[in-house]
C-alpha cells in the first residue's frame, strides 16, 4: 500500500484537534503544536500510526479472522458502514447494545429471531395470520435490523474492533478490554491512546478525515484477504483451532454433552439390573471386573 504523503492528510483536516483547554496529555507526543487555541497533530506520527495499524489489520484479514467497524457518530455512520461492506466486514454504526461482545451468546438468539421473521415473511407462512399481527413482527423485523444487520454474519466474537472516536464508544472499548480483544482506534487531542492497541492520531469529527483513515484500514483489509484467497494454504476460518477462545455457541446444544453421559449411565444400569435378575431367587447379581470406560467420560464442558 502506498503511503498517505501531507498534502492528502491535510486536504482531509486530519491535522485538527480540539481546544488546548480539552487536551489529553497524553497525546503530547503526536501533537506538532498549537494555532489560535487549537492543537494540531503531528501528521508524520499519524502516517507512522496509520501504516502501523494497517499492517497489523492486513495481517488479522489474511488470517481469516474478523475485524468489527464501530462508529456510531452521525458523521461517519455511512463512512463507515461503506468500508466495511466493501471488505465484507461486520458493523456497528446505529447503536452499541450493551453486552454485544461480552453477552455475544444472547445477541446471537436475537440475530436467529430477527433471521427467523424475515423467513417467514418472505416464505408465505405469516399469510394466514391478520393484518395487524404481520405488521407487528414486520414492524419488530425493521427495528431489530437497524441494530443487528450489520452483525448478522458474525457467528463468533471478532478478533479485533476499529473504534471511531474512543471516547465515543467507549462502552465497546470496555467490552473489548474485557475479552482482550485487539482494538484499533482514531484518536483526537482529547482522547487517551494508550486505551486502544493501534492508536491512529487524527480529526476523528471531520467527515473528509475519518472517510481517509477508515478507507485506508479497509483498503489494507482488502490487500490481505487478497493474499488469502491466493494462497491455498490459508487457514480457514470455521478452523476449530483459529481464534478458538473468542468463539460462543448459541446455547441451542447446551445439554449435548449431559445427554450423552446420562445415556451412558443408563446403559450401565440396565446392564447391573439384567445381571442382577439372572440369579436365582432373585439374589442380587455381583459385578466383576472393573466399570467399563473408567467414568462417564471426563469433565462437563462449560
Amino acid at each position: 500500500m502506498e503511503r498517505l504523503d501531507h498534502k492528502t492528510l491535510l486536504e482531509a483536516q486530519v491535522h485538527f484537534g480540539h481546544l488546548k483547554k480539552k487536551w489529553n496529555p497524553k497525546m503530547l507526543p503526536y501533537i506538532f503544536g498549537e494555532k489560535k487555541n487549537i492543537h494540531i497533530i503531528d501528521l508524520n506520527r499519524t502516517a507512522d500510526k496509520l501504516d502501523e495499524a494497517a499492517a497489523a489489520a492486513k495481517q488479522i484479514a489474511k488470517s481469516g479472522r474478523k475485524i468489527l467497524f464501530v462508529a456510531t457518530k452521525k458523521q461517519a455512520k455511512e463512512v463507515v458502514k461503506d468500508a466495511a461492506k466493501r471488505v465484507n466486514m461486520p458493523f456497528v454504526t446505529e447503536r452499541w447494545l450493551g453486552g454485544m461482545l461480552t453477552n455475544f451468546t444472547t445477541i446471537r438468539k436475537s440475530i436467529k429471531k430477527m433471521q427467523n421473521i424475515e423467513k417467514m415473511l418472505g416464505d408465505g407462512t405469516l399469510e394466514s395470520v391478520t393484518k395487524k399481527e404481520k405488521l407487528v413482527l414486520t414492524r419488530e423485523k425493521e427495528k431489530m435490523e437497524k441494530v443487528l444487520g450489520g452483525v448478522a454474519n458474525m457467528n463468533r466474537v471478532p478478533a479485533a474492533l476499529f473504534l471511531v472516536d474512543i471516547m465515543h464508544e467507549h462502552i465497546a472499548l470496555k467490552e473489548a478490554h474485557r475479552l482482550s480483544i485487539n482494538t484499533f482506534g482514531i484518536v483526537d487531542t482529547n482522547s487517551d491512546p494508550t486505551k486502544v492497541d493501534f492508536a491512529i492520531p487524527g480529526n476523528d469529527d471531520a467527515a473528509k478525515s475519518i472517510a481517509l483513515l477508515t478507507n485506508y484500514i479497509a483498503d489494507a483489509i482488502a490487500e490481505g484477504l487478497a493474499e488469502r484467497s491466493a494462497n491455498s494454504e490459508g487457514v480457514d476460518e470455521s478452523d476449530d483451532d483459529l481464534n478458538d477462545n473468542n468463539r460462543f455457541d448459541d446455547g441451542d446444544d447446551d445439554n449435548t454433552g449431559g445427554t450423552g453421559e446420562k445415556d451412558k449411565e443408563k446403559g450401565r444400569t440396565g446392564a447391573r439390573k439384567r445381571t442382577g435378575g439372572g440369579n436365582a431367587g432373585g439374589g442380587r447379581g455381583k459385578t466383576t471386573g472393573s466399570r467399563p470406560g473408567g467414568g462417564f467420560g471426563g469433565p462437563k464442558k462449560s
